[in-house]
């Protein structure tokens, strides 16, 4: 078979998939992948101004405010943990289109709920989806993406999220006030999106690198032709046993990048989801709910924060702005501890310094997981650190309210600072850093009994 040619008709060299320029295919799963944030967003969003209704019409406690808050975020860890192990086995197709099904039907079924217990398990089905979803997610995307725009890419589903998030602010504020009943639309509406995703998804080819590892050589390079070209190429892995038993993310082989991606993730995502689940009540105690203003300019700096995090991604070391981040968002809880509702002018600064550089740290949360994993166990150990992450805040969730009742905003606020101050101590101690390398090197920069391989690393499949 004759070499392919370019334009001017000269032939055309082998080139890695992972040094390849960004192309439509690339934006388009990168869409596809990002939609899904998106719909996290919302509706991990639309659930603090629904409970507000709910609340008081079904005559919940501070427990079961605190279930329904969480139950979606319980639903994600279930999702990671079990969807993620299956998409290492069946493939990643598969469950990216799965997963919405679930979420599709789940959100329009919200509308006819009676009784809390009805909507904690319908909450949790579409946590389910979204947990499967995010574990073959970033881990399709980050198979099909290039090295140099890697971190870009699997960090930028954060401007989604934060989108989908502000949008349910929104719809909150207004379709509230609609009526007693409102609720429900609200809750039902986070279908739309999810159905449109749905239908979107038809047609997504599997990865060309789970196909790979499968033996199935032939089908994985078609698929890398077809929407790359016929010159591009697979870097070889190296021929570690393939298990699909969640134990071996324990071996000596993972598990430093397990625990690792699980504690930063853990220590990153409680005190978000705890505070943003909450906010309207977390304003209120601290006085600062006295009109929309507030409300708008820290659901603003959540985008603007989530634009800064794909920006400092791409500039900064991945393992210094992990690092940096966790110290600086210590502070700012700690100080937003110390003070009290007269000084509301230090408490909106140190609350809007926290809300900017949160939203922009979190990016990492989809970069780190994706590049710490081989090919073999990748999905199941994006999956399981996911999961981690999400069983970590839904507990914060849950005893949120009863630590504002019992132990008083500001000492809620020092727990989640301490909280934070392990996350530093983590990263500092185990971060690698990945960033400028190959996806194959990338997961091998993680091993604890090796140097990071060399970015320049050619072995490939021909």
């Amino acid at each position: 078979m004759p070499a392919p040619r370019n334009e001017d008709g000269k032939m055309q060299q082998n080139i890695q998939l992972d040094d390849i320029p960004l192309n439509r295919f690339h934006l388009k799963i990168s869409g596809l992948t990002f939609s899904a944030h998106l719909t996290d967003g919302y509706v991990l969003g639309v659930i603090g101004f629904a409970l507000a209704q709910i609340k008081s019409q079904m005559g919940l406690t501070p427990f079961q405010e605190g279930m329904l808050g969480s139950s979606a975020l319980l639903g994600l860890f279930l999702g990671s943990l079990l969807l993620g192990w299956i998409g290492d086995i069946v493939g990643r197709q598969k469950i990216f289109s799965f997963s919405f099904v679930v979420i599709t039907l789940a959100s329009a079924l919200q509308f006819f709920v009676t009784s809390p217990e009805q909507l904690f398990l319908l909450r949790m089905l579409i946590g389910f989806g979204l947990g499967g979803d995010f574990s073959v997610g970033h881990t399709m995307l980050a198979e099909f993406a290039t090295r140099k725009h890697r971190g870009v890419m699997l960090g930028a589903f954060s401007v989604l999220w934060t989108v989908g998030y502000v949008a349910a602010s929104f719809a909150g504020h207004f379709i509230a006030g609609m009526g007693p009943e409102a609720w429900r639309w609200l809750l039902a509406s986070s279908a739309v999106p999810a159905g449109i995703i749905l239908l979107l998804r038809i047609g997504t080819p599997e990865s060309p690198r789970w196909l790979m590892r499968k033996g199935r050589k032939k089908q994985a390079l078609a698929i890398v032709h077809r929407y790359f070209g016929e010159h591009v190429t697979l870097q070889a892995e190296p021929a570690h046993r393939q298990q699909h038993n969640l134990m071996v993310l324990f071996t000596p082989l993972y598990r430093k990048r397990t625990a690792f991606n699980c504690l930063f993730f853990v220590c990153l995502v409680i005190p978000y989801f705890a505070i943003y689940t909450f906010l309207p009540a977390i304003l209120q105690a601290m006085g600062l709910d006295k009109n929309f203003g507030t409300d708008l300019l820290l659901n603003g700096l959540l985008i603007v924060g989530a634009v800064l995090g794909i920006v400092l991604t791409a500039v900064c070391s991945r393992r210094g702005f992990l690092i940096g981040s966790f110290v600086v968002l210590t502070a700012c809880l700690v100080a937003m501890s110390l003070l009290t509702g007269s000084q509301s002018g230090w408490l909106i600064a140190f609350f809007a310094a926290f809300t900017l550089l949160m939203s922009a740290v979190s990016n990492l949360v989809g970069v780190f997981p994706a590049e710490s994993f081989p090919t073999e166990v990748r999905s199941m150990g994006v999956g399981f650190a996911t999961s981690m992450s999400r069983l970590g805040s839904a507990t914060g969730t849950l005893l949120l309210p009863l630590g504002i009742v019992h132990l008083g905003l500001s000492t809620t606020i020092a727990i989640l600072a301490a909280i934070l101050a392990v996350g530093a101590l983590v990263s500092l101690a185990w971060a690698p850093e990945t960033k400028g390398l190959t996806l194959v090197d990338a997961g091998e920069a993680a091993r604890p009994e090796e140097q990071p391989p060399s970015p320049r690393t050619t072995s490939l499949y021909h």
